[in-house]
């Protein structure tokens, strides 16, 4: 899978030994940044990272303004 574009950010996968695991990058500087943690879950299939990266978006783009 290559670099997709998910709600203003990009998703980027890379294999790292035999899993999967994501880059999430804002593409707008109005976007908050996601915490470290989430960008290293690793995943056995490269899918699974991905569709963890958007539940991540979709997570802190869900969250009270105040807590950015």
């Amino acid at each position: 899978m290559a670099t997709c574009q998910y709600r203003g950010y990009e998703i980027l996968p890379q294999r790292q030994w035999s899993s999967w695991c994501v880059g999430i990058y804002p593409t707008r500087a109005d976007l908050p940044l996601l915490q470290r943690s989430i960008l290293q879950t690793l995943m056995a299939r490269e899918e699974d990272a991905v569709a963890e990266a958007k539940q991540a978006i979709d997570s802190v783009l869900s969250e009270p303004q105040r807590n950015r």
